[in-house]
Formats: C-alpha cells, structure tokens, sequence
C-alpha cells in the first residue's frame, strides 16, 4: 500500500468552488481499482489550502488512475481555479516492529 498526497491553492475567491470540484473529483475515485481511501483536510487559516491524503494498493494503481483521469471533466473545471499547479507526493508507510 502507498499513501498519495495532494496539495492544492485555490485563488482565494474560488475556494468553495474548488473544495466542491475537489469533493466530486474524490468521489469518483472510489470507483476506481487499486483506490482504497482519502482524507480531505482544509487549512484552518487559509480555506483555499487543501491537502488530500488518499491510500492506494500500489502506486502503480495510483498513476494509472493519475493519467486516466487527467482529461476528466472535474480536473478541467479545477484548473482554471487553482492559485498554483497542484504537487504531489508519494509514500511508503514506515512500519516498525
């Protein structure tokens, strides 16, 4: 399993927006195979700061799903939106015995 996180800025007069795209976008994640879950966290002092923090099965099944839903209709209605380009990171769980 790997954690994926991604990080968004929203222009500030665009944040409920955005949050909403970003909701559906997640959503349609779980439909999706090698998705096992996520958490969505909005910064306290900026609400057009968003972290997502999702696990997937292998990060193999995490890049397809990437490259697949780039061209999705979610992702093109966000991006207009976002202060910034969006990063991304991806993590092995350190498990100590």
């Amino acid at each position: 399993m790997v954690t994926v996180v991604w990080e968004t800025w929203l222009q500030i007069s665009k944040a409920s927006e955005g949050l909403e795209l970003t909701r559906r976008i997640w959503s349609d994640m779980k439909s999706f195979k090698g998705y096992c879950s996520h958490s969505m966290l909005v910064d306290q002092d900026n609400p057009a700061h968003i972290l997502v923090v999702s696990q997937w099965e292998s990060r193999e099944a995490a890049d397809r799903i990437r490259d697949e839903y780039a061209d999705s209709q979610n992702v093109k209605l966000l991006a207009p939106l976002l202060e910034k380009e969006r990063n991304r990171w991806v993590f092995d769980e350190v498990v100590n015995n």
